[in-house]
């Protein structure tokens, strides 16, 4: 697929502002590119200084994945604080969030190079500065991917997904610490063939939401809904295909998803999302294309911060954008 240059892709966004008027993309620049492939990312503010997380390796694929983490006060210069490796397998998509007690929490999966029984592994670290990391802690259950841990009320939320053909479906997991999780549902309702990547949000009135990204049939994204013990949900076909969800309610009750968005020409976009009709809107596509998605997203002095990843300068590189919401 031959994708757009950086310009043109600029451009459209620039005209969908102007369509939409709900956002200007006041800044974006390249971050890290240090390793051959540079992907997979989560940001987070933390003691007053921002952390970005995500996957070096050789390729999309490859035996060497290991887990990065810069830190930046300024959002401008950034520097190594952290790098995660192992010698047997390949760490892939980090997610890093706060935990109650006021420590960083990096989440990710191995997946195993010389399997024997299983081949993925959920796993966490934890830190106090960003720099020192604890060992990992296994998580989860073998061969089902814990994709993103949201913490709610002091307990951490997170659905996982199954790895393998006979074992797909997902599954949500709770736990009162990070490190020990016990299942809350076996396999969730939603329809389809392959459910997997997901982003929580949990309402002050305890309300749950999930963005979803469905593969295989139907390939549509999903928004569910649950309340309390959050064994029961409730789906709503997008009817748009997406990749990499990740969301978050702004403080005036709209709700900002980033996603990848297949059709042509391929791309990280922001879309508003609205819980009660069921519907993704696209307002903002990113500079990307390419091998491209995984954001992370913080709301911040009244701008969000978006970190991506994306080849459409030719390598894959992780990028921070910084986007004006009107009312924000």
């Amino acid at each position: 697929m031959k994708c757009l240059p950086w310009i043109a892709l600029l451009v459209l966004s620039n005209g969908l502002i102007r369509a939409d008027e709900s956002a200007k993309l006041i800044k974006v620049r390249k971050i890290w590119d240090q390793a051959p492939h540079n992907a997979f990312t989560d940001l987070v503010r933390f003691k007053d200084r921002w952390f970005c997380v995500f996957r070096e390796g050789k390729g999309h694929v490859s035996p060497d994945g290991a887990l990065r983490v810069i830190t930046s006060a300024d959002g401008e210069t950034w520097e190594s604080a952290a790098l995660i490796t192992s010698p047997t397998s390949d760490l892939r998509d980090a997610k890093i969030t706060v935990t109650p007690d006021g420590r960083l929490m990096l989440a990710g999966a191995e997946a195993i190079n010389a399997p024997t029984t299983h081949r993925h592994q959920s796993l966490v670290w934890f830190s106090a500065d960003g720099r020192t990391w604890s060992d990992k802690h296994e998580v989860g259950d073998r061969d089902n991917w814990l994709w993103r841990v949201t913490w709610h009320k002091d307990r951490a939320y997170g659905f996982g997904y199954g790895c393998r053909g006979d074992n797909r479906g997902i599954r949500l997991f709770t736990s009162s610490d990070g490190k020990s999780f016990e299942t809350l549902i076996e396999k969730s309702s939603v329809e389809g063939t392959y459910p997997n990547e997901t982003s929580l949000v949990f309402l002050a009135d305890d309300t749950c939401h999930c963005l979803l990204r469905q593969d295989g049939q139907p390939n549509s994204g999903y928004l569910g809904t649950s309340r309390p013990p959050y064994t029961e949900w409730t789906w709503k076909k997008l009817n748009v295909r997406i990749g990499g969800p990740h969301m978050i309610r702004l403080p005036d009750g709209r709700f900002v998803a980033a996603v990848r968005l297949y059709d042509a020409p391929v791309r990280t976009s922001l879309c508003w999302i609205d819980p009660d009709a069921g519907t993704l809107t696209e307002f903002l596509a990113l500079p990307s294309g390419g091998d491209t998605s995984y954001a992370g997203l913080v709301l911040h002095d009244g701008l969000l911060w978006v970190s991506y990843y994306a080849s459409h300068e030719g390598k894959t590189s992780i990028y921070l954008a910084q986007v004006k919401l009107s009312g924000s």
